[in-house]
Formats: structure tokens, C-alpha cells, sequence
């Protein structure tokens, strides 16, 4: 069946979005796993939910459709009935890294237990505690769990609310996403079966797929038209891999891309992809962080002969660079913070530039950022703002926290 997707830009008419709501996932976060998991704290779950929430509605206000991810991985896993279930438990567990045959079979009758499947998919998501084991463990609790006591058997997958990371939509198309961190690889499984196994979602046409030997996030890619793709040259996205996916995008004769354009971005945290530093807020406006004003760092990417491509790097700054793949006269770049070192370093870190833009001019925002979304309202921008004491704290906007399905085509 054909796919409900249908992604030509980063500010058209924004029509459904897929999200996922904070859950337990965070009530297993500790300081001894915030470095593995990739937090710099603890979110305080209610509150996070709460500012989620305000989010998902402020899109719904704006006629924007919200679905849920636990709610399509479930129907698909219905949809593919008791064999796929027991595919993806069992999959699941072992990219979890449970190495004992008979953990693996405990882990299983645990999670196999919950009968309402998105209850079983929320557990796969929070993770699952060596406590939760001992019914099933039975006569051998102790041999197993005597040294383990307090330790997650399954690690939580937290940084799951950023559902721009491991998928990415381009055109009528999507990637799924190798991860750069181990910590993070399991976010993509619950896509992999959803790209199989659900009613409207199976078929989709992919451009990269997790279990690639090279990775790539989805916070690096941005459709900027029907012609252009923008990916970040990133800390977490490598250059054997966007070389693939334009291999794969330009074989596609369903779509019209000409150009795949890679950013050369800074290899750090805080720059970690490219819509920590750039998103698109207008037809001619993007909101940048004052790193990205001197990029001079550019590739072409185009398709040749073949089935291959060719790579040329651009000498041209970044402003000449989009008037001219965008076909401006003029493209006006706005700063974070406006411009002022410590009001920029500050909104930096809470995502001042990672947008969800829902239509040209309009775009959803921290609170926090409060010089950013002036100086954006002062550049005849309109912005939603969202309360953001708790979700920021994983270091994403946003941008990061919906995966656009459908924006309406020009």
C-alpha cells in the first residue's frame, strides 16, 4: 500500500505530525545512565508531559493532525498478528543487549505478559528493571538477580520524544535512520515495523535503512523545496552516509531532487545537528546560530551516470548558497539571541533555533528563548511559544520533537 507521507519543504502548510509522548522512559533516567542515555539531567515527567501536551495542542489549534508513535507501532504489530509480535519482543530484546539465553527468555514471558500491546510498547520504551523479572525467573531468582539488583536489565530509551531524529520524511519518501549512539539505536525498531507491518504505513519508499554500516540522524535533513535536500555534515552524521542516501533519492524517479547539499557543521555537542543551528522560518528567512554565518564549508551533491554521484565542494557562503538553490533574490538570516554572545550561547543551549515552522512565517518555540523569538517577532515572524522548564532538558527543540508526515504540496 502506498504511503501517507508527502514532504516537499521545511515551512509549507504543516498537515500531521508524529510524535511521542514522554513516559516512563524518564522515571528510570539516574545520574550513574545520564551519559550513557545522552541527558545532561532529569526531566520531571509530569511537568514534561504537561509541556508536551501544550505542544501537540498548540499544533491541533493550528489544524495540524498529531498521531502517536506508540499508537502506530502498536496497530502494527496487530496488523501483523502473534508471529510479528513475537519477532519484534524478540528482536527487540537482543538489540537491547540481553546476552543470556535465559534472560532473553525471561525478558520475553515479561514483556509478552502485558497483553494490551500499547502497554507492552510503552514498557519496551521505559525499559525494564531486574525486580520485574523475578516472577518469571522462578527457583533460579537468586543466581541470576542476586548481583543485578537495582540495575535495568533493558536500558530506557529517553531520548525517544525527539521523533525528528530517527526517521526523517523527504518527498513521499522517508529514511530510517542508523544511529550514531548505541544508547539510541532501538529508537528506529518501532519504525522498521511500522514501515512493514502497519495498514497505511507498510511500503513506504526508503532511503536509508538501520542497518547500515554508516550513520545518519534525521535532525541533520531538511527539505528546503522539491528540488533541494540539506543535510548536516554533523558529529552523528557521516559522509559515507548522505553519499548513499543521495544515491537512493536520485534513483527515485517518483520525485524531482537535483540537489543534496551537505553542511559542514561544527563536531560538537552543542551543535549536534544541523537544526540545532539552522531551521527554516519563511520562504526567505532562516533562524541560525551565529556559528553557521561563516560555513564556508559546502558540497554539492548531484546524481551522474550510473547510478552514482558526484560531490563538488561549493565556494560560497552560506547566504549565496540558499538564494541561489532556492531561486531568492534574497535570503535573510536571523540570528539567535540577536546577535549577542551571552543571550546566544544561553538560547543556544535550550534550542533557540530549532523551529517547527507550520506555516511560512509562523513557528512554534521555546518560552525560554525569549530574546530569540523578539528578535524573530521584530523580522515579522510569528511564534507560538511553548513552556519548556522540563523538555529541554534533553537538548532538543521544536523541530526535533515532530516528524513532519504531510505538509501540503505547492
Amino acid at each position: 500500500m502506498n504511503s501517507l507521507i508527502s514532504n516537499f519543504s521545511e515551512i509549507a502548510p504543516l498537515k500531521k505530525v508524529l510524535m511521542h509522548r514522554p513516559g516512563d522512559e524518564f522515571l528510570n533516567l539516574t545520574p550513574n545512565t545520564l551519559g550513557r542515555l545522552l541527558f545532561d539531567d532529569i526531566p520531571y515527567l509530569k511537568i514534561a508531559q504537561e509541556e508536551h501536551d501544550a505542544y501537540a495542542n498548540a499544533l491541533r489549534l493550528e489544524g495540524v493532525e498529531v498521531v502517536y508513535l506508540v499508537n502506530l507501532a502498536a496497530e502494527a504489530l496487530e496488523n501483523g498478528g502473534r508471529t510479528v509480535r513475537r519477532k519484534f519482543l524478540e528482536q527487540y530484546i537482543a538489540e537491547a543487549g540481553v546476552n543470556s539465553l535465559k534472560m532473553r527468555r525471561h525478558c520475553y514471558n515479561y514483556l509478552n505478559s502485558i497483553k494490551e500491546t500499547r502497554d507492552m510498547i510503552r514498557k519496551c520504551i521505559a525499559g525494564v528493571d531486574i525486580s520485574e523479572l523475578k516472577m518469571f525467573v522462578g527457583k533460579e531468582t537468586n543466581f541470576y538477580t542476586t548481583r543485578e539488583v537495582g540495575k535495568m536489565v533493558i536500558d530506557p530509551i529517553p531520548n525517544l520524544y525527539f521523533q525528528r531524529d530517527p526517521m526523517a520524511t523527504v518527498g513521499k519518501g522517508a529514511t530510517l535512520n542508523r544511529m550514531w549512539t548505541t544508547g539510541r539505536s532501538r529508537e528506529t525498531i518501532f519504525m522498521e515495523y511500522i514501515y512493514k507491518h502497519h495498514p497505511f504505513y507498510s511500503g513506504t519508499k526508503l532511503y536509508y535503512d538501520r542497518f547500515e554500516p554508516y550513520s545518519i540522524e534525521g535532525g541533520d535533513i531538511q527539505v528546503l523545496s522539491d528540488e533541494v535536500v540539506v543535510i548536516g555534515l554533523s558529529q552523528r552524521t557521516e559522509p559515507d552516509a548522505i553519499a548513499e542516501f543521495a544515491k537512493r533519492l536520485f534513483k527515485d524517479r517518483t520525485n524531482h531532487f537535483k540537489y543534496v547539499l551537505a553542511i559542514d557543521i561544527p563536531n560538537e555537542r552543542s551543535f549536534m545537528h544541523l537544526d540545532t543551528v539552522m531551521t527554516q522560518v519563511d520562504v526567505d528567512k532562516f533562524a541560525v546560530q551565529d556559528a553557521v554565518m561563516d560555513i564556508s564549508t559546502i558540497y554539492e551533491i548531484t546524481p551522474e551516470k550510473g547510478g552514482e554521484v558526484e560531490i563538488v565542494e561549493i565556494r560560497q557562503g552560506l547566504h549565496k548558497v540558499l538564494e541561489k538553490y532556492l531561486h531568492l533574490n534574497k535570503v535573510e538570516l536571523i540570528r539567535c539571541g540577536n546577535g549577542k554572545r551571552i543571550d546566544a550561547e544561553r538560547e543556544q543551549w535550550s534550542d533557540g533555533v530549532n523551529l517547527m515552522c507550520i506555516r511560512p512565517g509562523v513557528v512554534v518555540a521555546y518560552d525560554r528563548n525569549f530574546v530569540t523569538n523578539q528578535t524573530l517577532r521584530k523580522h515579522g515572524i510569528k511564534v507560538i511559544e511553548i513552556p519548556s522548564s522540563e523538555l529541554s532538558r534533553g537538548r532538543g527543540g521544536s523541530h526535533c520533537m515532530a516528524m513532519a508526515l504531510v505538509r501540503e504540496e505547492a
